[in-house]
């Protein structure tokens, strides 16, 4: 019974974390506003998450994992990130990455934990589009699945720069779809 009422108390601090994080920004949140917003004590907050830099790391782990898997084709799959972009830039709370906002805010220090952490996680959706595009046959999935990322990247900082602009999506949608077709594969 303790571990799923601590499972409660430390899901909620997550939630706060991430809408607090991601809206105001990592260094402008304090862990009284954290435990404020989580209804816990700072006592509580420190038995779940030792550190900021723990919570820090959870939030942005919280962050990668809700990536949906999905059971549509490779392609449809590559395609819909973009798809799936285009609707984040909708909303007037997109903010950017997490993932480069969190580093952003470190200042430049590159040893840092969460710059592995963040490091990880890129690598893994790098190695989400390489497995797509070697199961589609693509001729070098690793360039393309680089190029892919590039692409998401982009879209993202261009949204973020401009407003929550969802064209950037629609725009590198359409450019992964002329490297797909550089890359070997057959588009309908």
């Amino acid at each position: 019974m303790e571990s799923s009422i601590s499972g409660t108390v430390s899901e909620r601090i997550l939630v706060a974390a991430d809408k607090l994080f991601y809206s105001k920004g990592i260094q402008a949140v304090g862990v009284d506003e954290l435990a404020r917003a989580a209804a816990v004590s700072k006592r509580t907050l420190y038995k779940h998450y030792p550190s900021k830099d723990d919570l820090i790391i959870a939030y942005l782990l919280r962050r990668a994992s809700r990536s949906s898997s999905s059971n549509e084709p490779p392609l449809e799959q590559i395609l819909g990130v973009f798809d799936s972009l285009e609707q984040a830039f909708r909303h007037r709370s997109f903010r950017g990455c997490p993932f480069v906002n969190a580093v952003a805010e470190l200042g430049g220090d590159r040893t840092h934990r969460v710059v592995a952490v963040v490091k990880s996680i890129k690598l893994g959706r790098h190695a989400w589009f390489e497995e797509r595009l070697r199961s589609l046959g693509a001729d070098d999935p690793a360039g393309l699945a680089y190029q892919m990322m590039l692409l998401v990247e982009g879209a993202i900082t261009n949204s973020m720069v401009r407003g929550s602009d969802p064209q950037a999506a629609v725009a590198a949608r359409q450019a992964a779809r002329l490297l797909l077709k550089a890359g070997g594969l057959k588009l309908d």
